[in-house]
């Protein structure tokens, strides 16, 4: 059998040595989400779904994720730019602290946030003098979000403009463009594609947030409780509310994977032309 395989792989299509292992990966990722959506196909599927309940964590978890999004494009983009063209003592410590967020155990991430800005926190006491009370807030929920998922936009943004040809920029530079024309007009549309990239992963990332949220905003229906955490409420009274409410955010997930898809076929049109 080891010898029959052998020369089917290697002598007569070797292309089988990347289509198994290739298929054994898609199935483990397609098979549970299709098992998913058969679960849930119920004669109650819909009363889940549009429950107050449902609606309600869907749009904070819309609301939080896009508040989230705009944070890390206005903050992000210029770090990201800073990082890919710039040369300066300490880049790589940096460029270490902004990926550590990918890294770290969602909780981690939920306990760092509420030892720096809990009300006891290291700096609550100073947030508290001002009148701010971050945990168990909405704004907590995006503080969150952000923490995990601003590095995956800083990480593809930093790539783009880092393969943007340098020779481009000194063209630019000879014609009397300053920086900020620069990064306007020649940088930002070719790195287009990967900031949209980013844009999504952190999108969905900061949608799908759980582990941080919980622990640094709590679980508040209509205040902190986005979706992910309204799964694992409803998990604990019934598998039929939680799998009609996780199916309702693959849905979401795969409509924002799609506006990805059809922005980086633009974008790729658009770079062609330019």
């Amino acid at each position: 059998m080891a010898r029959f395989l052998r020369r089917l792989s290697f002598n007569r299509n070797p292309g089988w040595v990347f289509i198994l292992p290739s298929l054994a990966l898609i199935l483990l990722l397609g098979l549970p989400l299709l098992a998913l959506i058969y679960r849930a196909i119920a004669p109650d599927f819909f009363g889940y779904v549009f429950s107050s309940q449902a609606i309600s964590a869907l749009k904070l978890s819309l609301l939080t994720s896009t508040a989230s999004v705009l944070i890390t494009i206005a903050s992000g983009t210029p770090l990201a730019y800073i990082l890919a063209r710039w040369n300066f003592n300490g880049k790589t410590a940096f460029e270490m602290l902004i990926d550590l967020p990918v890294v770290l155990p969602p909780s981690v991430a939920g306990l760092a946030l509420l030892i720096a800005f809990g009300r006891m926190g290291v700096f609550g006491s100073w947030l508290s003098a001002l009148g701010i009370s971050l945990p168990f807030t909405t704004a907590a929920v995006v503080i969150a979000q952000t923490f995990v998922s601003a590095p995956l936009y800083v990480r593809s943004a930093r790539v783009g403009f880092a393969e943007v040809d340098k020779q481009l920029e000194e063209a630019a530079n000879v014609e009397g463009a300053n920086e900020w024309q620069v990064f306007r007009y020649v940088m930002f549309p070719l790195a287009g594609r990967a900031l949209l990239t980013g844009l999504v992963l952190t999108w969905t990332r900061a949608l799908g947030e759980f582990g941080a949220t919980i622990m640094f905003a709590g679980n508040l229906q209509g205040k902190t409780q986005t979706m992910p955490l309204a799964i694992y409420l409803a998990f604990e009274s019934g598998l039929g509310v939680a799998v009609a409410l996780s199916v309702m955010l693959v849905v979401v997930s795969i409509v924002l994977l799609m506006i990805m898809r059809r922005l980086e076929r633009r974008s790729a049109v658009i770079n062609h032309s330019i």
